[in-house]
């Protein structure tokens, strides 16, 4: 008998507890980004707290501020004023944002980002490169990723040779790679059709609630949202709503 998806994903991100100064994963203050010599606004003032383990949706338009917003939680981008914390350590002030990333998030795109001369077993030890772990285990912890998302049979396949389902089940192998106790995915369902998106959110609930970890998860689709525990409404670079994912209010 085929194993439930539960019992697949078990295992798969590590329980670690990582010491924190604060109460919360992130917490942003006051945070503004404008772009373009301040003619695009992308953020204008945006406050929130993320704890520990939540699985949070931040649904928006299009220039709404979400994808901006992921950003600089990944250490990709910093903000022109206001604080951004993780775990109570400002995120600017990071003496190496790369080892940030690498150690303590997971990222998971719309478009996969997959290198198409590698193969999937190979995509999914990209972020392995640069630990100490010997080539041996690299290969085993990716193929024990790739067989829990049910993919043990394409562990050789090119990109190209994949569904859209399939690649975001390698990305979302990939983010895995170095148990990071947060997940970033932006549009992750996006770029797929509704049987692969149904999946692939499931999926990610599954990792969500059986570890613990804190998802936070860019959409522009209501009915995704609902799936999170929690929902940031963005427009025009505010927080306009932040409560229960049943309620989000329908703007015009």
């Amino acid at each position: 008998m085929a194993r439930s998806l539960a019992e697949r994903t078990a295992g798969l991100v590590s329980n670690r507890e990582t010491p924190s100064a604060s109460p919360f994963v992130f917490e942003a203050t006051g945070l503004i980004k404008e772009y373009d010599d301040g003619r695009v606004k992308a953020l204008r003032g945006v406050d929130f707290k993320i704890s520990e383990g939540e699985f949070v949706a931040i649904v928006g338009p299009s220039g709404s501020g979400k994808t901006t917003l992921l950003q600089m939680l990944g250490a990709l981008d910093k903000p022109d004023s206001g604080t951004l914390t993780y775990r109570g350590k400002s995120l600017a002030d990071l003496d190496d944002d790369a080892k940030y990333r690498a150690n303590e998030i997971g990222f998971i795109f719309q478009s996969f980002h997959l290198l198409p001369t590698f193969t999937a077993i190979e995509n999914v030890q990209i972020p392995m490169f640069e630990s100490r772990q010997s080539r041996s285990a690299r290969t085993a912890r990716a193929h024990e990723l790739l067989k829990a998302v049910g993919l043990e049979q394409r562990v050789n396949h090119f990109p190209a040779k994949l569904s859209g389902g399939e690649r975001q089940r390698v990305a979302i192998a990939r983010s895995l790679a170095n148990s990071p106790s947060v997940l970033l995915a932006d549009e992750p369902t996006g770029n797929l059709d509704s049987e692969n998106a149904a999946f692939i959110l499931d999926l990610l609930v599954n990792l969500q609630r059986e570890r613990r970890m804190t998802l936070i998860l860019i959409t522009h689709d209501r009915i995704v949202a609902r799936r999170a525990s929690r929902a940031i409404q963005m427009t025009d670079g505010r927080v306009v709503f932040d409560g229960e994912p049943a309620n989000i209010p329908v703007r015009s």
